[in-house]
């Protein structure tokens, strides 16, 4: 995993989500930003104002369908790994 993928932003939120849920989030490395997904599990569901803390730390989130469920996302600035 390269180096900025380990900024203390994209750490806690991970911790936070896998706590939450029960499974590991996905970091997914773009251009500009680092994306976070995580499986809606029916614990993360439970959760739910606590996951929607931690997603509004993004710079967007959201909840995405997939084939296999829900995925709900965040998306934390590169440069600074914070919320602007």
């Amino acid at each position: 995993m390269a180096e900025d993928h380990q900024s203390d932003a994209v750490q806690d939120a991970v911790a936070q989500l896998e706590t939450l849920g029960g499974t590991r989030p996905r970091i997914v490395p773009g251009p500009g930003d680092i994306r976070i997904e995580a499986d809606v599990t029916p614990c993360l569901a439970d959760n739910w104002p606590q996951v929607l803390q931690v997603l509004n730390r993004g710079t967007d989130f959201g909840l995405t369908l997939t084939d296999t469920g829900q995925v709900a996302w965040l998306r934390i600035p590169r440069e600074t790994g914070t919320h602007p």
